[in-house]
C-alpha cells in the first residue's frame, strides 16, 4: 500500500509518498481502507524529531482517519463496510490502518469522510480542556489562541454548548470575521499585545479560562491574564517549532522560557495550571468513547461542526505541512490518498 512517509528528520520535503507494509487486523483489531486522514501540528513537530514519544524515521505520521472497515480480527464484531472514524497512535496517513476496535467509531451517513477525519484529535482536544479539565460554567470568560485553527474553533465551538460564555480569540485580521461568527472577540496578535488587549476588554479582570497551545514565554502571560479560580490549559508548545526545519537550540530557549508554577503561589493566587496531551490519553479507553460518543451526538444535532481549511492528496503533503507552519489554515487541513 501507499503512505505518507517521514523519510527523515527534518522540513516538509522529507515527507514522500511510499510503499509502507501492509499487515492483517489481529485479535482486538479491525482495517479501515482510508479515505481522509487529519493532519496535526504535531505531525508536523514529529517531522523535525520534536515530538516526545513519536518513532524514529521512517514512519508513517497522522493520529486520526475515516473510512470504511474491509477486515475484522478475532474477537471483533463483524463491521465490514461500516463508515467509520478512527484514532490512532501514529500511521493514519495511509491508504489502510489496522487500529484497535476500542477507537473506531460508527459516523452518521450524511457525514463526508473529510469531516470525520477532522473531528477526532482537534474536537477531543477542545473537549478535554473545556469540559473535563476547565469544567467551563455559564457566564465565564475563556480565552482561545489560534482561534482560526483546528482547535481553537472546535473549542469557540464546544464553549457556545454553554450559555452565556464570553469568548476572546488571537488570529490574524484576515480571519477575524469567521470568529465573530462565533460570539468570538478577535485579538489581532501580530500588531497588539494581547495582554493589554484582554485587560482592556475585560476592565483590568481578566478571564476565567485560557486555552494555550504556544508555550514558551506566553505561558507567563496567559498565567497573569487568569481571574482567581483560573484555569490556565496547556495543550501544545507550538513556539518550540521555528522555521520549517528542526532547530534544537531554538527549542530548548523556548522551554527554558516557559515559567516554574510553585504549590505556594497557585494557592495564594487561587489558579491552576493543567497538561493536557491527547496522546497520553490511550489508556482512558472509557472515558475517550464517551467523549468522542458526545460529539458525535453534537454533531448530529448541529452544535458543532468541522470547518474544513483545505484537503491535499497524499502527494501534496508538504504543502499540507507548510500551510500549517505558515499559520494560514482557517480550521482543518486533510489529507486524501487519491
Amino acid at each position: 500500500m501507499r503512505a505518507v512517509v517521514v523519510s527523515r528528520y527534518g522540513g516538509p520535503e522529507r515527507l514522500t509518498v511510499a510503499d509502507w507494509p501492509e499487515r492483517e487486523p489481529g485479535s482486538g483489531e479491525l482495517r479501515v481502507r482510508v479515505r481522509a486522514a487529519g493532519v496535526n501540528f504535531a505531525d508536523v513537530l514529529a517531522r523535525k524529531g520534536l515530538y516526545l514519544g513519536a518513532p524514529r524515521p521512517p514512519f508513517v505520521p497522522g493520529f486520526e482517519l475515516a473510512g470504511e472497515v474491509e477486515a475484522v480480527g478475532p474477537e471483533v464484531a463483524d463491521m465490514r463496510g461500516r463508515r467509520v472514524l478512527a484514532l490512532v497512535p501514529f500511521g493514519a496517513q495511509a491508504e489502510q490502518v489496522v487500529v484497535r476496535a476500542d477507537y473506531v467509531f460508527p459516523i452518521p451517513e450524511e457525514m463526508p469522510f473529510e469531516e470525520a477525519a477532522a473531528l477526532p484529535v482537534n474536537y477531543l482536544t477542545a473537549y478535554y480542556a473545556l469540559v473535563e479539565m476547565a469544567a467551563l460554567r455559564e457566564g465565564e470568560s475563556v480565552l482561545v489562541h489560534m482561534a482560526a485553527g483546528g482547535v481553537g474553533l472546535a473549542a469557540l465551538q464546544i464553549a457556545r454548548t454553554v450559555p452565556g460564555v464570553e469568548l476572546f480569540g488571537t488570529a490574524s485580521p484576515s480571519k477575524h470575521e469567521l470568529l465573530r461568527q462565533y460570539g468570538c472577540h478577535p485579538i489581532d496578535y501580530r500588531s497588539r499585545d494581547y495582554e493589554q488587549e484582554v485587560r482592556q476588554l475585560t476592565r483590568a479582570r481578566g478571564v476565567h479560562v485560557i486555552l494555550d497551545p504556544l508555550g514558551g514565554r506566553d505561558t507567563a502571560k496567559n498565567y497573569r491574564l487568569l481571574r482567581p479560580t483560573g484555569r490556565l490549559i496547556l495543550y501544545g508548545v507550538t513556539r518550540l517549532s521555528r522555521g520549517p526545519r528542526r532547530n534544537v537550540l531554538a527549542a530548548l530557549w523556548e522551554y527554558l522560557r516557559m515559567p516554574r508554577f510553585h504549590p505556594l503561589r497557585l494557592m495564594w493566587e487561587s489558579r491552576a495550571v493543567i497538561g493536557l496531551h491527547l496522546g497520553r490519553l490511550w489508556s482512558e479507553r472509557e472515558r475517550l468513547r464517551r467523549a468522542m460518543e458526545t460529539l458525535l451526538v453534537w454533531y448530529r444535532e448541529g452544535r458543532i461542526r468541522p470547518v474544513l481549511d483545505r484537503v491535499y492528496p497524499f502527494s501534496e503533503a508538504a504543502s499540507a505541512h507548510r500551510r500549517i507552519e505558515a499559520r494560514e489554515n482557517v480550521g482543518k487541513i486533510v489529507l486524501v490518498p487519491g
